[in-house]
């Protein structure tokens, strides 16, 4: 069983934004089998830092979806995107600094910022973007 596992509650009526979704979540699952496996720090580190690139992408392409369609709620979604990614930058750094390391209590963080952003701030652009057609 995963760690997170992908449903249809999760999509947001958006093909290109649900397979971003499914492939973050996808990291967070790798990360979470990495740390339950033991794996040396080195392959956690290249995973986590893999899953702050992607997801510094993914914002991206929702961010220029909103500028494009002139999403009403565009300032307080990108907003929400800068703190979420400074949440996991400042946890990336205190792990290369060694103040931080690894553990259930990170996986959870990782698991509740994902899935409570997708049901919570991304559900809320959903009926938005279908009703101009974007899959």
């Amino acid at each position: 069983m995963e760690f997170i596992e992908w449903g249809q509650h999760l999509s947001v009526g958006v093909k290109v934004f649900d397979d971003e979704h499914k492939q973050l979540i996808a990291l967070v699952n790798k990360l979470n089998q990495a740390l339950q496996a033991g794996s040396a720090k080195k392959t956690m580190k290249e995973i986590l830092s893999n899953l702050v690139n992607y997801t510094k992408i993914h914002f991206k392409h929702e961010e220029d979806y909103m500028v494009l369609y002139d999403y009403p709620e565009y300032q307080k979604h990108k907003q929400e995107h800068e703190a979420l990614t400074n949440q996991v930058m400042d946890f990336l750094q205190r792990y290369n600094s060694g103040k931080a390391s690894f553990s259930l209590e990170l996986m959870n963080f990782l698991k509740d910022w994902l899935t409570k952003h997708i049901l919570g701030s991304d559900k809320k652009y959903k009926d938005f973007f279908v009703s101009k057609i974007i899959e």
